[in-house]
């Protein structure tokens, strides 16, 4: 009797446990190309092939060419456009309170949260490095690889990196951060401008019918990080050096293009040995770009720079090898004149 009784307490437990688990938490209603989805981690995806319900702790994947609409139970709703993945960690809502938490680990995202108008809220989107704590808002949100892009539409949006320190987003505003570090400071989305091309694009992908093709999607992460080129370049010339060294990390985080990280990191260079008196800093910067590229044409300033810093720091013999180097690649490059001055410099 005592072990029936045993039984049947482990037998109501677990379904009980599994009633709650399994409590839908949102529902995707419209889906296009390749979208998978699991209920918890560590288990494969399956396909997804019809309108489903989604639970807490399950994902959503999308590939190459993949789109999806989900709405949430409290009436808020995600488009997540291709390559992107994102964890439903938990979302409870009833009459007096609202509390949601959800991962995107990489991807696009358009997230229109409902208000939360006499409700006890806290509703936050999140990966490793960043935090976006929302009410009723609406905005898009790009995680490539560490780095995090935000783009205001409606409302505003408290965006916090690992101290928690929060800027407020608001419409027709952008701000980004990277490996946790605390966002940029907010900046207009000008007409016109590469920023504003970004964000046209942005919202193409996740309109609320998936696009015909994704090359904007896919030439988003390269558009952001030339126009960080620029505007760190803005930053530095207005005395901010160390949100601008900032933004042309998260450049060199968003692209793999040789061109955008080459550039990036002869500005960070810039950054160290003209305004930060940081030469050994300025110097890794440049040998980061003879390490990983050396044929890209950055790389005839990164062995001049190299060796100008090494003659700064006093390392006259080292700077003499790295002179006579770049003699000899570049006979009649543009710093052939500054090499031959240095070159003959007790």
């Amino acid at each position: 009797m005592k072990k029936s009784l045993m039984l049947c307490s482990a037998l109501l437990t677990f379904l009980v446990s599994t009633s709650a688990f399994a409590a839908p938490i949102a529902f995707i209603t419209k889906f296009s190309g390749d979208v998978s989805f699991r209920d918890k981690d560590n288990t494969p995806y399956q396909t997804v092939k019809s309108a489903i319900e989604l639970s807490e702790g399950g994902w959503i994947r999308t590939g190459a060419n993949g789109w999806v609409e989900i709405d949430l139970i409290d009436k808020s709703k995600f488009t997540i456009a291709n390559n992107s993945e994102m964890e439903l960690t938990r979302l409870k809502f009833d009459s007096s309170s609202r509390d949601g938490l959800f991962t995107l680990t990489q991807g696009k995202l358009r997230a229109s949260v409902t208000p939360s108008r006499g409700l006890t809220s806290s509703l936050k989107i999140k990966n490793r490095s960043v935090v976006a704590g929302v009410k009723g808002t609406e905005f898009l949100m790009l995680s490539e690889g560490p780095a995090n892009v935000f783009f205001g539409n409606e409302g505003s949006v408290a965006i916090s990196g690992h101290d928690e320190k929060e800027k407020m987003l608001f419409p027709q505003y952008m701000t980004q951060t990277s490996r946790g570090y605390s966002p940029i400071d907010p900046v207009a989305v000008e007409p016109n401008s590469p920023v504003a091309d970004a964000r046209k694009a942005f919202e193409s992908v996740t309109q609320p019918v998936p696009p015909a093709d994704w090359v904007a999607s896919d030439n988003l992460p390269a558009i952001i990080a030339r126009w960080n080129v620029g505007y760190g370049h803005y930053l530095a010339d207005s005395g901010k050096y160390e949100q601008a060294l900032q933004v042309f990390q998260i450049a060199l985080d968003l692209s793999h293009n040789s061109d955008i990280r080459c550039d990036a990191r002869l500005e960070r260079s810039a950054v160290y040995s003209r305004f930060l008196t940081n030469f050994e800093a300025a110097l890794a910067e440049n040998l980061l770009i003879l390490e990983e590229y050396p044929k890209a044409s950055q790389a005839e300033s990164a062995l001049f720079n190299t060796g100008q810093i090494l003659f700064e720091l006093s390392f006259k013999e080292r700077a003499k090898v790295r002179f006579l180097e770049y003699l000899k690649k570049y006979p009649h490059g543009k710093h052939h004149g500054n090499v031959e001055t240095f070159l003959n410099m007790k």
